[in-house]
């Protein structure tokens, strides 16, 4: 793509085109020279959006949840942002779930746009395009950027590094709640939702759920994985120290029941973030892990551009008959790509 085309498309984008949008988003999606130029043309306008993960065990019902919280943000006039993370296929590459489909009745609404992405291979229930697509629909103006993660159970952390608010769906006699002590998945919460709770044990599922809250809680809160307690300022000039407690809340997304309190509750959270400065740390925690993620995968293309095929498939073979270990292998790679250099 040429720049003076690349320009346009950006532009297109920061004004609403939704075909812009696709296109920039498939762009950052295939990763490359031309991602990094959309990128580094888009950030200065990011910044805005909300970002909401929501996240869980598969069956919990999330991508219902997602539909049902995109309506309510459209009654309140917000544009919304959908990010649907998918498995991906093992033959074509792609998204096997294709979470538009359960989101089809939401296509009409020209303020509401929904992407699925395939893993790909990437851990933590992510994308690695998956904050790139975040900061085009962010860039483009929407709202609130809703982020459904592939709910592979315990290894869904890397949602809380990138979202504002983190939402843990669980349901009703699932046995989730001794999942949630195993995994420690509780941590990344900043709202816990039992979904289904049409379904018998969700009072039951919500008071286990309290318990285990009451059990990390002290003087002090989790947090996105830690603890913490924050003095702040209010607008009066009031020192005040403030503290989150994740709420546990019922949610009937089939139904549409819930659905309202749920919204009210990340709104409290996004004030309690701002009004606490938590909000400005996410954001530097934010950005200092997008820029280790990007060096992680930066450094490690070069480093393989360096060695010769042969010399990789050497050691491999050297490893599995266990003349050499995998450290000593790797070290002696990474010191042969510096000679090359």
């Amino acid at each position: 793509m040429d720049i003076s085309r690349m320009d346009d498309l950006v532009a297109q984008a920061l004004a609403g085109d939704r075909r812009a949008i696709a296109r920039l988003i498939s762009t950052v999606e295939q990763g490359g020279a031309e991602a990094r130029q959309v990128l580094s043309r888009i950030y200065p306008h990011t910044g805005r959006a909300h970002i909401v993960g929501i996240t869980g065990a598969p069956g919990t019902g999330k991508s219902t949840l997602v539909a049902e919280l995109a309506k309510a943000y459209r009654k309140q006039n917000l544009s919304v942002g959908i990010v649907a993370v998918d498995p991906t296929s093992p033959f074509s590459g792609g998204a096997i779930l294709g979470d538009r489909i359960r989101m089809r009745d939401l296509a009409t609404d020209p303020n509401i746009f929904i992407r699925s992405m395939a893993t790909r291979g990437s851990l933590g229930g992510l994308a690695r395009a998956t904050a790139d697509a975040a900061h085009v629909l962010d860039a483009a103006g929407y709202a609130v950027i809703l982020v459904e993660t592939v709910g592979a159970g315990q290894s869904e952390v890397d949602i809380a590094r990138m979202a504002h608010t983190t939402l843990v769906i669980q349901m009703p006699a699932s046995g989730d709640e001794i999942q949630a002590i195993k995994a420690g998945i509780l941590e990344i919460a900043d709202i816990i939702v039992v979904n289904k709770a049409d379904l018998p044990g969700a009072d039951q599922a919500v008071a286990a759920l309290e318990a285990m809250l009451d059990l990390n809680s002290g003087h002090t809160e989790w947090h996105h994985g830690r603890l913490f307690q924050i003095e702040g300022v209010l607008a009066g000039g009031d020192q005040v120290k403030h503290s989150w407690r994740p709420p546990v809340l019922k949610t009937c997304a089939l139904r549409g029941e819930g659905i309202e309190e749920l919204v009210q509750a990340i709104a409290a959270h996004l004030q309690y973030q701002r009004e606490s400065g938590l909000h400005q740390q996410r954001e530097h925690d934010r950005a200092a892990e997008q820029l280790q993620r990007i060096l992680r995968y930066t450094l490690l293309e070069q480093l393989l551009e360096r060695i010769p095929k042969h010399a990789l498939q050497e050691t491999v073979e050297h490893i599995v008959a266990r003349e050499q270990d995998p450290y000593s292998a790797a070290e002696a790679l990474i010191a042969q790509a510096r000679l090359l250099s």
